[in-house]
């Protein structure tokens, strides 16, 4: 399968420019539509970003093993190869755990939304959207990931019993056990984590990760976040539904007792 003995990407750490200095960032375009294609391209040249673009997964695929771009957007029917996409974003997760994926479709069924999100991508849209909004989406991922510029030194390493979280490295852990999260689902696990017992709306979630998506993708990721734990400590709990509010994080000694066979609350 193609995306198996690839190059495993470490990003380059944020911060090495020197005071003053801006890089614009790369957004490669994966869409097989010519026009499609180059009205995208047109509008994030226009917002100050490089722009790679490829008509098909295997050009992309290429290009991404000499360098990864900073944000990918995929189609998923890519000409012929009708889930390319799917493979596309299966790839690219195996070679950066980080590398923010946005899924930008005519595709709306509930199937390849789910889909989308649980082969390890930040965000699903539809070709309805406005290309304002798009740039928008796109520039909360580049502030989310900015910010780390700023992160002091204390504020790198969270733990939160079991848990720990570094900022630096976007690395999150269970006990012993690493946990492999994307970077959505990173910044989503730290939100709630940093003030336990705290409920975090879905709007405050999405503010504190810095996208901008719909509820029903924030119950997604918190499916997909649920799920990752659990397959490693069948009795997770710590993160709590408060239905019709949100979510927030238990601390241990609190987390319910009363599902040890390694249930875990619905979305």
């Amino acid at each position: 399968m193609e995306g198996q003995n690839r190059k495993l990407f470490f990003r380059e750490p944020l911060g090495t420019l020197k005071s003053g200095e801006m890089m614009a960032k790369t957004i490669a375009v994966v869409e097989d539509e010519p026009v499609i294609r180059e009205n995208y391209a047109d509008a994030f040249r226009k917002h100050g970003y490089h722009v790679q673009i490829f008509a098909d997964r295997r050009d992309a695929l290429d290009a991404f093993d000499n360098k990864l771009p900073d944000l990918a957007l995929l189609d998923i029917c890519l000409q012929d190869d009708i889930d390319g996409g799917f493979e596309l974003c299966r790839a690219l997760r195996a070679m950066s755990a980080t590398l923010p994926i946005i899924f930008l479709t005519a595709r709306d069924s509930d199937l390849d939304v789910i889909s989308g999100l649980r082969l390890g991508a930040d965000d699903y849209l539809t070709k309805d959207i406005s290309i304002n909004n798009l740039c928008a989406r796109i520039s909360a991922f580049f502030r989310r990931l900015d910010a780390l510029q700023t992160s002091s030194a204390v504020d790198t390493l969270l733990h939160r019993g079991k848990l720990s979280l570094d900022l630096d490295r976007l690395t999150a852990s269970w006990g012993e056990w690493p946990v492999d999260l994307t970077l959505t689902e990173f910044w989503l696990v730290h939100s709630l984590a940093r003030r336990p017992g705290h409920v975090k709306s879905r709007e405050q979630l999405m503010q504190d990760a810095k996208i901008v998506v719909d509820d029903a993708t924030i119950t997604s990721h918190v499916k997909r976040i649920r799920n990752k734990f659990a397959a490693i400590d069948a009795t997770f709990s710590s993160i709590d539904t408060v239905y019709g509010m949100g979510y927030r994080w238990l601390e241990e000694s609190v987390s319910s007792p009363s599902n040890p066979t390694g249930g875990f609350r619905s979305p």
